[in-house]
């Protein structure tokens, strides 16, 4: 009988590479594969999987209105939409927000709201200012919007974007010209790095757009929803942007993404925009059992303080590993960079150890735990990363 990957060979088109693991079921912080063996899960669904795996509130959701009601479209009024809309405006403060399927949607979204933003408020203007070595998604609009060449490059030509360097405040204002119409911006660039954005940096692009009649829009797919320690990673800044795109964590493993808009965002009108799947009661039902247990169990300020134990913990490694250059990251999306590019035989080791992790770079490693991590199993993935590097580096 062929294998797993072998069968996936003959029928998938082979867009992405696979790690050799077929996994089959998750409790916790924990995956299984089809052979029985156990990982710890610093992978997390790419930061999607926000309450572990099969979290009670989740499966409970799941269970009640699958049995209740799955998808209507948006022709008709749906309670479970209306709730996970007061749920995340309450928690934002913000005016409006428009559900879809994906983080691509939300960045593709918010990209249209900018257009639309130009045309009507700025004379025609079009161009949208977006950093180096961001990520906003694989649609055309959004990977245009990208700022890491090789994603863009197969589908070129790109139009209506202008790269600048991340946390270069002056970069973005030699940038901003007659045609511009928004700033779209990661508060922490996630698939770039795990880049941080420098103190004061969100706040100076808000008020290059105050200035210069922009919108401010940030992508927080990767960050939002209780990942960087706070609910969405403007707030650290206390920054709040006229549109906000939001998806991973949103749904805690189900398909979900949003378009928030502040009152300067909320431009959309009936035709402007639609979607067939987002918002159905099932996803949102799912999602509004994500949003409420995070909120209810104040997890973000857990997140904060396990980011410092985990990031701490990782920094003391580095007497014992040189070859690891920085720590970094906010929360739990934290990054270890190292000297060297040991990147891929590193999560290859800690995969041999029973670990799940990824890198953004040949040189940098990612962690992106469930938010539920406890301190333990942070232990436990700080002792494997230790043992993987000792047999890397031997």
């Amino acid at each position: 009988m062929p294998s797993t990957a072998e069968r996936e060979a003959a029928v998938f088109m082979m867009s992405a590479g696979r790690l050799p693991v077929t996994l089959v079921r998750g409790e916790g912080s924990y995956v299984w594969d089809d052979a029985d063996n156990v990982y710890l899960d610093f992978v997390a669904g790419i930061a999607s999987d926000s309450l572990g795996h099969c979290h009670p509130a989740v499966v409970d959701a799941i269970k009640s209105q699958g049995e209740t009601l799955l998808h209507v479209s948006n022709y008709f009024y749906t309670l479970p939409q209306l709730e996970l809309a007061d749920a995340v405006l309450g928690a934002s403060g913000m005016k409006r927000i428009f559900f879809c399927n994906s983080g691509a949607e939300a960045t593709e979204g918010a990209i249209k709201i900018g257009r639309k933003w130009g045309q009507t408020r700025k004379e025609g203007a079009f161009e949208i200012i977006t950093m180096e070595q961001s990520f906003h998604g694989r649609t055309l609009a959004s990977v245009s919007a990208t700022g890491t060449p090789r994603f863009s490059e197969p589908f070129r030509p790109v139009e209506g974007f202008r790269h600048v360097p991340f946390n270069d405040v002056d970069a973005v204002r030699a940038a901003v010209g007659p045609q511009t119409a928004a700033i779209l911006v990661e508060p922490l660039q996630g698939e770039g790095g795990v880049n941080v954005a420098d103190p004061g940096y969100l706040r100076a692009l808000r008020a290059i757009c105050d200035e210069h009649n922009l919108l401010l829009m940030l992508d927080e797919v990767q960050t939002g929803i209780g990942r960087t320690g706070k609910m969405f990673a403007w707030q650290h800044e206390d920054v709040q942007p006229d549109v906000m795109a939001l998806a991973k964590g949103l749904g805690s493993g189900v398909p979900i993404g949003a378009i928030v808009a502040n009152a300067r965002g909320d431009i959309l009108e009936p035709g402007d925009h639609g979607t067939t799947f987002g918002g159905q009661p099932f996803t949102c039902a799912v999602a509004n059992a994500t949003v409420r247990t995070i909120l209810e169990q104040n997890i973000p300020q857990q997140v904060a303080q396990k980011g410092e134990t985990l990031m701490n913990s990782l920094r003391a490694l580095q007497d014992r590993h040189p070859v690891i250059n920085e720590v970094r990251g906010q929360g739990l999306l934290v990054a270890v960079q190292f000297s060297e590019e040991i990147g891929p035989a590193l999560v290859a080791a800690c995969r041999e150890r029973g670990m799940l992790c990824n890198v953004v770079k040949p040189n940098v490693l990612r962690l992106v735990p469930p938010l539920t991590v406890s301190d333990e199993e942070l232990q436990e993935a700080v002792d494997i990363i230790a043992a993987a590097l000792d047999s890397v580096s031997s």
